[in-house]
């Protein structure tokens, strides 16, 4: 009987396909050795499909070749006891038998699928190159179109020979004139279905200034060197008088694998899930959250606006300055324990004072009061909800934040944006910040709407874009804002504002004739080695130093935080352990005071988190209509005093 050839089998792993991830950052076509192994895969395919049909014909063969000598066994005479032995073997071949035509049959299906579906899968694989192909080509051809239709724009009889900036639904072009020369290498710009859609022509400052329809804003001279909004002269002059540190500890080089900590976490709350110290940087949420004063001259400079609109550029500006510490900080800030607290006392050298406290811890909320000699105040309470998604975590900050300018009145409130941490799984992290901000002067009813625009794999546009219009309380629009998060923004002034000719989708867009522009805000330099220093800016720097007289509560009395930031990590961690297991223990015994208190009824089972802040109450917010945490007074006295008795022991 001859024997089945042993089927072929490809050792060469070498030659083989590996697997790759689904990330999406892979190179944009297949490359050459990328098409070489497809076509080696489906040719090692092919010749397995081909072992597996010689083995069914082979088995069927063997098969009836035994069932026959079986047969003629059968015929012969033997003694009656080999006769049952035989009848046994008789029924186990014919079990065989019946066995293998179903594993024949079986295979005969699969090869016939495997050979359908091969076929199938190589069709959609090339119908999907060439609708790639067919799509880039598209591409390409609409971006000329797109080209030639804005050249012809500008190009048409009556236009203005001046510089023009066109944001076209959070797209950017710019040009010289009708009489300047594009080619081909225009770099082009995806439109975002819901960004603002409107047309900037810059003019020069004594054009315009009658024309019809004009938004002039009063007696403001724009061309004055002590316009309030110049922006050279918003650097600071006024050095400080406490000599404090310029740097901390290197950030030690721990790996860890971030995917097997990770991957339990997809959809949860992750303030809920305790995290090593190695996600971390050596600040709290609390000290985060001060960063946002780091640009606190624009509110010093703000004060002395007449102009509410004039205002409301510079309050604008603030509220997209406190973005920019977040572009490089990929790593989260310690979550406060409650009732933790965080003190910026810097009266002297920044003219303000800040305290904040952490009044919830499930979900993580914190309250926040600024106030500043020279004239404002400031205050909000912020919970943060954050959702793990698969590749990409989603950071969205809760409440409203409150700006009062004392010799106005003008009573300013806005909320932030949601930022999203990239690449969790694969890849570099990178940060974006998106969505619409509403800023509402509730004095005059004055508005600024702010845009921040997504990052688009197909823009070429400026990175972390922010566009906005403000306007006044009878929706005409004064100035134009325009920038990115990370590094300035800039206003314009509006002198003219029509709409232009409908598009193909009956679309019109609002054409804003401007005076040039005025930088409003740019970021400070990190300082140096700032990449090994968690890219602290100057002022992040100084967060933690260890300052005396501060509450016991105060967020650089933390020690897990004070061990991350000496670079020891292994003990930060073993600390934070500790910590957290005291907090729930605190929490235990609040439930069991709260139980005995209510009688162990259903309501304090409701209610058995029930916390007071020591420096902060709730009370209800007439602008916003919700509940929020407010600042009571005491603790500045407090600190006079050195009386901290009333404080917990967190730590």
């Amino acid at each position: 009987v001859p024997l089945p050839r042993a089927p072929r089998v490809c050792t060469d792993r070498g030659n083989s396909a590996s697997p790759t991830d689904d990330s999406g950052d892979d190179e944009e076509t297949a490359s050459p050795t990328d098409k070489s192994e497809l076509h080696h895969t489906i040719k090692n395919l092919s010749l397995k499909l081909d072992d597996l049909s010689t083995c069914n014909d082979l088995i069927a063969k063997h098969g009836a070749a035994l069932q026959r000598s079986l047969s003629e066994l059968d015929g012969l005479r033997i003694p009656a006891d080999s006769s049952e032995k035989l009848k046994v073997v008789n029924e186990r071949a014919t079990l065989f038998r019946i066995t293998s035509n179903a594993m024949i049959n079986a295979c005969r299906d699969f090869l016939e699928l495997a050979e359908t579906h091969s076929r199938k899968w190589q069709r959609a694989l090339q119908y999907e190159q060439e609708q790639r192909v067919h799509l880039e080509e598209t591409i390409e051809q609409l971006a000329k179109q797109h080209n030639s239709l804005e050249r012809a724009f500008r190009g048409a009889p009556g236009r203005a020979s001046t510089t023009t900036k066109s944001y076209s639904e959070g797209s950017l072009s710019t040009s010289k004139g009708e009489d300047s020369e594009e080619d081909e290498d225009t770099e082009y710009f995806d439109a975002m279905e819901d960004a603002t859609s409107f047309i900037t022509v810059i003019t020069q400052a004594k054009e315009d200034r009658k024309a019809e329809g004009g938004t002039g804003t009063g007696p403001v001279d724009w061309t004055s060197p002590d316009n309030m909004l110049d922006g050279a002269s918003f650097v600071p002059t006024e050095p400080s008088k406490v000599k404090r540190r310029a740097r901390i500890p290197d950030k030690p080089n721990y790996s860890l694998n971030l995917w097997s900590i990770m991957k339990n976490c997809i959809g949860r709350e992750l303030s809920k899930i305790p995290m090593p110290v190695n996600f971390n940087e050596p600040l709290s949420m609390l000290q985060r959250l001060t960063e946002d004063l780091e640009y606190h001259h624009l509110l010093d400079k703000a004060v002395h606006c007449t102009n509410p609109v004039e205002q409301m550029c510079l309050v604008a500006a603030f509220s997209v300055s406190s973005y920019s510490t977040t572009v490089h900080r990929i790593a989260k800030p310690f979550n406060p324990m409650l009732g933790e607290t965080f003190e910026l006392d810097r009266l002297d050298d920044m003219g303000l004072r800040s305290i904040c406290e952490q009044v919830s811890h499930h979900p993580p909320s914190a309250a926040h009061y600024v106030f500043s000699k020279h004239g404002w105040s400031l205050w909000q309470e912020i919970t943060i909800s954050s959702k793990f998604r698969g590749k990409y975590l989603s950071i969205m900050p809760l409440g409203a934040i409150h700006l009062e300018f004392q010799t106005s009145g003008n009573h300013y409130v806005w909320r932030k944006s949601t930022s999203t941490v990239h690449n969790i799984i694969v890849g570099k992290l990178w940060i974006d910040q998106t969505g619409d901000i509403e800023i509402v002067n509730h004095k005059t009813n004055d508005r600024c709407q702010l845009k921040f625009l997504p990052y688009s794999y197909f823009s070429k546009d400026v990175a972390r874009k922010v566009t906005g219009v403000v306007s006044d309380s009878q929706g005409k629009a004064h100035y134009v804002l325009s920038g990115s998060w990370d590094e300035q923004m800039e206003c314009a002034k509006i002198v003219q504002s029509s709409p232009s000719s409908p598009n193909m989708e009956g679309k019109q867009k609002t054409v804003y004739q401007t005076l040039p522009a005025k930088l409003l805000w740019k970021k400070y330099p990190l300082p140096e080695n700032a990449e090994n220093m968690y890219y602290f800016s100057e002022l992040a720097l100084t967060l933690n130093e260890h300052e005396e007289g501060v509450a016991p509560t105060d967020s650089r009395l933390r020690p897990d935080q004070r061990l991350m930031e000496k670079g020891h990590w292994d003990q930060a961690n073993v600390e934070k352990q500790r910590l957290e297991e005291k907090q729930r223990l605190s929490r235990r015994r609040r439930m069991e005071a709260c139980s005995r208190g209510c009688g162990g009824s259903e309501d304090a089972e409701k209610e058995v988190d029930v916390y007071m802040p020591l420096w902060f109450e709730k009370r209800l917010d007439p602008l916003t209509g919700e509940m929020a945490c407010m600042y009571k007074g005491g603790y500045w006295e407090a600190k006079e005093r050195q009386d901290w008795h009333m404080c917990p022991n967190i730590f």
